[in-house]
């Protein structure tokens, strides 16, 4: 894998195998690459590994007294974790480390260059679960509103915070839909999510209304130039200023300004637009294995922590509304 600091010659076959057989994407495999040179930089404090950073290509399988990532024993990964939380690592932080660790040791175990995974009996560690923060609707609706005026800017930022919010997308699916992904006549849009899966989203009436605003004549034909910098942003669903395609710091920079307008410093992210739809709808009723569908959750588990909030929020909705919710004396807030 090219880009980024020298792993071992194992690190890099793992980021390879991720890449072409499972499909992650650059920024999934930035992390790992983040985390595995990390975790191979103290492998090496400790001699563990060859001190050029790279194990050298052996014809014969590594000994068990040469230093190879392939010789890390269970004490030594869990000294690991424990030199993680010393320095004052976030649990979360830890286990997303922890990922990228275990992937690695099993991927060695799958391509026989050792017989023993030493993190198969390491317990994972237990993360707290934050709940999302969504935004109330009327916080939502002023955001929305927050984009005025009829130049290409301004239609470009409504119909990214319309889809953001409207279909529940992450932004790096945001930033990469292309002209092709949209199926209007379907009211329909094509999304290509973690592990290059593809998935159908419902396109609401406000975020159709944004699109067709932003792709008619006074929209992205402005911004399209007289000649492509890059073949590939002819088809770019949005553009920059510039005639390029959207990047994601350039749509992030999109929800901070609107953000920004409307009093949400601090609270607001595309993230957190996500997690509006997903709360909002629950809220209104929607089934959770249809949240999952349209967010695109591999697992229901991840979807059910919306289930969580909502039920948090109808609770406090309860309390401060019916007269027999309260402690008695307790003032109505």
């Amino acid at each position: 894998m090219g880009g980024g600091a020298a792993l071992s010659i194992p690190g890099e076959e793992l980021l390879s195998w991720l890449a072409v057989e499972k499909g992650r994407s650059p920024n999934t495999l930035a992390a790992y690459r983040r985390d595995l040179v990390a975790y191979e930089a103290w492998l090496r404090s400790r001699g563990l590994l060859p001190a050029g950073g790279v194990d050298e290509p052996s014809v014969d399988e590594p000994s068990v007294d040469e230093p190879s990532v392939a010789n890390v024993e269970e004490a030594t990964v869990a000294q690991y974790v424990a030199y993680l939380r010393g320095v004052g690592l976030a649990p979360s932080s830890i286990a997303r480390s922890m990922v990228s660790v275990r992937s690695l040791h099993k991927f060695l175990v799958q391509e026989g260059t050792t017989e023993t995974d030493p993190t198969l009996d390491l317990k994972p560690l237990p993360v707290p679960q934050g709940l999302p923060k969504a935004l109330s609707e009327d916080d939502v609706g002023s955001l929305l509103a927050a984009v005025t005026g009829g130049g290409p800017p301004q239609l470009r930022d409504r119909a990214v915070l319309e889809l953001l919010y409207g279909t529940g997308m992450r932004i790096s699916e945001l930033t990469g839909l292309s002209l092709s992904d949209l199926a209007v006549e379907d009211q329909l849009v094509r999304v290509l999510g973690k592990g290059r899966k593809e998935r159908m989203v419902p396109l609401g009436r406000y975020a159709r209304e944004a699109l067709a605003a932003w792709m008619g004549p006074g929209g992205r034909p402005l911004l399209v130039p007289a000649k492509w910098a890059r073949r590939a942003d002819s088809d770019a669903l949005f553009l920059n200023l510039r005639g390029g395609r959207l990047t994601r710091q350039g749509a992030w920079g999109i929800v901070r300004l609107y953000g920004h307008r409307v009093g949400l410093d601090g609270r607001l992210s595309p993230h957190v637009l996500r997690h509006s739809c997903a709360t909002h709808l629950l809220d209104h009723g929607a089934d959770i294995r249809v949240v999952q569908e349209l967010l695109g959750h591999a697992s229901i588990a991840t979807t059910q922590v919306y289930t969580k909030v909502s039920a948090e929020r109808l609770r406090a909705a309860y309390e401060s509304a019916h007269p027999r919710a309260r402690a008695p004396g307790r003032a109505r807030s």
